[in-house]
C-alpha cells in the first residue's frame, strides 16, 4: 500500500520551513523537498526579520531546519521534476524518479532574479549589487548609490533609492528612452541621470568601486540597485494548471488557496510583497489552512 502524507512541500526556504513547522506542530505527516537554491543564497545577511536581522541566510536556514527535527519533519535534499493531481491525490516525482503521494501540496519554490548583463556583476551581487531596497538599503545609506535600468524602467526605483542617500545615479545603459518629463521629475528629487552605454563593473571584495563606461570613462559609485525581471524558480505551478499574474507569479486566494483544490503557494512564488519576513508569513498562514481544511475532511469522512 502506497504511503500517503497529509502535506508535501516544495521548497525548503522560510516559507516552506515555517508552513512545515506549524503542520508539524499540529501533527502531521509532513514531507519537505529543498532544492538548495534559495533566492537569496549569495546574500551576505538578510534583513528586516525581527530577532534574525543581519543573520546570514544560510545560517538562517540551518537554524529553521534544526528547529524542525523535533517535530518529525522529513527533509530530501533534491529538487522536485513534475507533480500532478487526480482525485484528492497529489503524485510529486523528484529528481531521482523517486514518487510521493499527499493530500495537500504547498508550492514554496520562490522566484530567482535576472541580473543586468553587465561585465564584473557576479561578483559583487548580494554585497554591494541589490534588488531589494528594504532588503539592503540601509546597509548602503549615504554611499554613492547607482540605480541601472534600461529605458524608463529604473525612474521608480532611483527615486525610492532618494530615501537612503542623497546621492543616487540612474544609469539607462546606452538607451535614450527618458522623455522631458521624467528628466524634470529626476532632476526636482536631485537624480543624476547617465545614459552612456555601460562596459562594466569593477570592485574589491564584492564591494562596487566605479562603473566603467564604453567611452571610457569611470564613475566612482559605491553600491547598485537594479529592478530587473523575475522568473519561477519551478515549473510546477505551471504543471499543475496554476493562475499567473502579469507579474509572473502565482495567483493566490484567501490563505494561500491556489486554483486546484489542495493547493497552497506561499513565499515569492505567489503575489505579495516580496520580503523574507513575509514569506515566512504567508508559510504560517498556508500552514494553519491546510491544517484546518484536513480537519474538515477528516470530519466529514469520520
Amino acid at each position: 500500500m502506497k504511503e500517503i502524507y497529509d502535506v508535501i512541500i516544495i521548497g525548503g526556504g522560510p516559507a516552506g520551513l515555517n508552513a512545515a513547522m506549524i503542520l508539524g506542530r499540529s501533527r502531521r505527516k509532513v514531507l519537505l523537498f529543498d532544492g538548495g537554491k534559495p533566492r537569496n543564497r549569495w546574500a551576505v545577511s538578510m534583513n528586516g526579520f525581527l530577532s534574525s536581522d543581519g543573520v546570514n541566510p544560510k545560517e538562517f536556514i540551518q537554524k529553521g531546519r534544526e528547529e524542525l527535527k523535533k517535530y518529525a519533519i522529513q527533509i530530501i535534499d533534491r529538487p522536485v521534476a513534475t507533480a500532478t493531481y487526480s482525485k484528492g491525490i497529489y503524485v510529486v516525482d523528484d529528481s531521482e524518479g523517486h514518487v510521493f503521494h499527499s493530500r495537500k501540496l504547498l508550492l514554496a519554490t520562490g522566484l530567482k532574479d535576472a541580473l543586468p548583463e553587465i561585465e564584473g556583476i557576479e561578483e559583487l551581487y548580494g554585497k554591494s549589487v541589490h534588488h531589494c531596497p528594504y532588503c539592503d538599503g540601509w546597509e548602503s545609506r549615504d554611499k554613492a548609490i547607482a540605480v541601472y535600468g534600461k529605458d524608463r524602467s529604473g525612474i521608480g526605483q532611483a527615486l525610492a533609492m532618494k530615501n537612503w542617500s542623497d546621492d543616487v545615479t540612474l544609469y539607462t545603459d546606452g538607451t535614450q528612452k527618458l522623455n522631458r518629463k521624467d528628466m524634470e521629475l529626476l532632476e526636482l528629487n536631485e537624480v543624476k541621470v547617465c545614459t552612456d552605454a555601460i562596459a562594466r563593473v569593477e570592485g574589491k571584495d564584492g564591494m562596487l568601486q566605479h562603473i566603467v563606461l564604453q567611452n571610457g570613462k569611470s564613475k566612482s559609485q559605491q553600491a547598485l540597485f537594479f529592478s530587473g525581471e523575475t522568473t519561477q524558480q519551478s515549473d510546477i505551478g505551471r504543471q499543475l494548471g496554476c493562475e499567473f499574474t502579469g507579474k509572473g507569479v502565482i495567483k493566490t486566494r484567501r490563505l494561500q488557496k491556489a486554483n486546484i483544490p489542495g493547493l497552497y503557494v506561499a513565499g515569492d512564488a505567489a503575489r505579495d510583497m516580496q520580503l523574507v519576513i513575509v514569506a515566512a508569513a504567508e508559510g504560517a498562514k498556508a500552514g494553519v489552512a491546510i491544517n484546518m481544511e484536513l480537519q474538515q475532511e477528516d470530519r466529514e469522512t469520520a
